[in-house]
């Protein structure tokens, strides 16, 4: 089993970096994982975050694919990867790191309690969007899960910890099971776009349904998890029933591409947005439908009765 990385670093300890010479303050931890712990740090009156490595190959990877998404930026958007560096502890080890942007957002159950469940459709295209752009540089997130999305202003997101960023083709380097679809045993965890993308659906009924999925994976037995068991959590919730084909899509690796998944997405929020706004309650329309039918059965009836 891994354990997390043991650097601790105290607070108004001050990191200089071997080749660049730049000093970074620590303010606090943000957070931990298998190979590095990530660092709140001031640089120039800014705030920034630090992630520190174990190895500095495990890290050149993650910063590989930040500088990748750096490429593909807009030109006018904030850079995400801002330094690479070393630096050297007490006793004389040498610590690789890298300075990213600091993303100052809330999870996305936050966001949704303080705006409301309606920028929920929002937030995911947003999140696709994304992914979409870590895939078509060749890249796969792998541990897509609640904790590493950020939720901005307008519903925009982040992804903020890249540690399982995997190559296409490979094996999934960071997972957690109940996001994985070898856990719902709907396929291997090789790195390709549907691994995200069954990610992505569950984080869906995650950020609905928490107490529901939590028992699901306590009751099932291994070999009865299934994305019909998923599939009828998101059939039985309001928000999700209406995205219960493309959820079930995902789960059955139906997508051929992470744009082809963004796109329906954005038809469906569309067509409900459509429904919302146009000033006719959906209830209305149904029995404007209805009225027609029956006005037509009643024609038809007459015509064939000679009246």
């Amino acid at each position: 089993m891994t354990t997390s990385y043991k650097l601790e670093l105290r607070k108004g300890t001050v990191i200089v970096g071997k080749w660049k010479r730049r000093q970074y303050r620590v303010e606090k931890l943000l957070g931990e994982g298998a190979n590095g712990k990530v660092y709140l740090v001031e640089h120039g009156r800014a705030w920034y975050a630090m992630k520190v490595g174990m190895d500095a190959v495990d890290l050149q990877s993650e910063i590989n694919v930040l500088q990748t998404i750096a490429g593909q930026r807009r030109s006018g958007r904030e850079a995400f990867l801002i330094d690479v560096d070393d630096f050297v502890s007490i006793g004389g080890r040498e610590h690789p790191f890298y300075i990213m942007r600091y993303v100052r957002g809330v999870t996305l159950t936050q966001f949704m309690e303080r705006h409301g469940a309606e920028w929920f459709p929002l937030l995911g295209l947003h999140l696709l969007n994304r992914l979409s752009d870590l895939h078509r540089a060749g890249w796969v997130f792998g541990d897509l899960k609640m904790e590493n999305v950020m939720a901005l202003d307008y519903g925009h997101v982040e992804l903020i910890d890249y540690g399982g960023v995997t190559a296409a083709g490979k094996s999934v380097r960071q997972f957690t099971e109940i996001y994985d679809r070898g856990y719902w045993n709907m396929g291997s965890r090789s790195a390709d776009s549907g691994y995200d993308l069954f990610s992505f659906g569950v984080l869906c009924l995650q950020l609905h349904e928490p107490k529901r999925l939590l028992q699901l994976t306590k009751e099932l037995l291994p070999q009865n998890r299934s994305a019909e068991e998923l599939l009828e959590l998101a059939e039985g919730h309001a928000a999700l029933k209406p995205y219960a084909g493309w959820l079930s899509r995902a789960f059955h690796g139906g997508f051929q591409s992470t744009a082809e998944a963004s796109e329906l997405w954005r038809q469906l929020m569309h067509r409900r947005e459509l429904a919302r706004h146009n000033g006719v309650p959906l209830w209305m329309k149904g029995l404007f439908a209805a009225s027609v039918l029956l006005l037509a059965g009643s024609v038809y009836w007459l015509l064939r009765n000679g009246l």
